[in-house]
């Protein structure tokens, strides 16, 4: 690359092959500068306060320039980035889960007999703040698959595609996470 500022014209695919073929910290910077705020936005979700979330985005640039050569181009880069941050944030979270966590009341493993059959419109009737302490209870995996579905409005596919699962796996796991989240809301009224 000639002139440090061509990358503005790139687009996130682009960057990220530039980035590879040269190593170029000035084009990671670019790619920070980027995503960094939505990035910070979805560890912060994951944590308590906004230091926590900083450091925790931190690790996930770390990361992804460690892991950048793994993109494989399957799908956005900002679908894969998301993927990749959600799942940094879900391992932080299970490394912190008994300090982070305090849920006397409700564990994952109680919810495991639900067979709720749960609605997408029924989640956008939840009041927010009690749908917020709801995510916090629940386990990571489904915060996880929840948040990309109805936050980041992934589809079906994009999730089979990050997850790396079958689209009946998604299905089911989407399922399970919503038939858990409106138990843990319903816990809390």
């Amino acid at each position: 690359m000639k002139n440090d500022n061509s990358f503005q014209n790139l687009t996130d695919e682009e960057l990220v092959e530039q980035i590879i073929k040269t190593n170029n910290d000035i084009l990671f910077g670019a790619l920070y500068e980027r995503f960094s705020h939505v990035v910070y936005n979805k560890c912060y979700g994951f944590t308590k306060t906004k230091v926590e979330a900083q450091d925790l985005a931190q690790d996930v640039f770390i990361k992804l320039y460690q892991k950048l050569s793994s993109f494989s181009g399957k799908s956005k880069f900002s679908t894969w980035l998301y993927a990749f941050t959600y799942n940094l944030c879900v391992d932080y979270v299970n490394k912190n889960v008994l300090q982070k966590v305090h849920s006397d009341d409700l564990e994952p493993e109680d919810f495991e007999h639900l067979q709720i059959e749960v609605e997408d419109y029924s989640l956008f009737q939840l009041k927010e703040n009690t749908l917020k302490k709801a995510l916090e209870i629940i386990a990571p995996e489904d915060k996880m698959i929840l948040l990309l579905k109805y936050q980041d409005d992934f589809s079906i596919k994009n999730l089979t595609e990050v997850l790396e699962i079958s689209e009946s796996a998604v299905k089911m796991r989407l399922k399970r996470a919503k038939a858990r989240i409106i138990e843990a809301y319903n816990s809390l009224r």
